[in-house]
């Protein structure tokens, strides 16, 4: 074998697991944000534990849920991931700059560390693509 063999045969084994990661990332990340957008709804315990949800049509929680539950489900079965991405982070955004960040100055303080985090790791997804498994890529075969 030669040194364009051997580095093709590495670069395409490479690609092949940053796929299954980028995969088990995405199917992670999106489950457990559409438990979170499920909790508006009262499901799962609901936003305080005790099975009340967000009343229809509230700004900002109502629409954020629905964000939060659809584009979640979206991302996890890979239809439109990139979009849906984009508009989870935008939305994880949103909540973070402007319910938690008035509060206090760090996300430790503020209680926004899992908006922020949403926030980036969806950015990723939607940067980085979502890797294997996903409907779009069966449509596409």
């Amino acid at each position: 074998m030669t040194d364009t063999t051997i580095t093709a045969t590495t670069a395409r084994a490479t690609g092949k697991l940053n796929d299954l990661v980028l995969a088990g990332f995405r199917i992670v990340v999106s489950f457990l944000f559409a438990c979170h957008g499920a909790q508006g709804f009262g499901l799962l315990g609901g936003i305080d534990g005790q099975g009340t949800a967000v009343p229809f049509g509230v700004w900002p929680g109502w629409w954020a849920s629905v964000i939060e539950l659809v584009g979640a489900l979206l991302v996890l079965v890979g239809l439109f991931p990139r979009i849906a991405a984009l508009l989870c982070s935008g939305a994880m955004a949103y909540a973070y700059f402007v319910v938690h960040q008035p509060e206090a100055l760090l996300p430790l303080h503020n209680m926004g560390e899992p908006a922020a985090l949403y926030a980036w790791a969806f950015l990723l997804i939607a940067v980085l693509g979502p890797g294997a498994f996903t409907v779009e890529r069966a449509f596409r075969r």
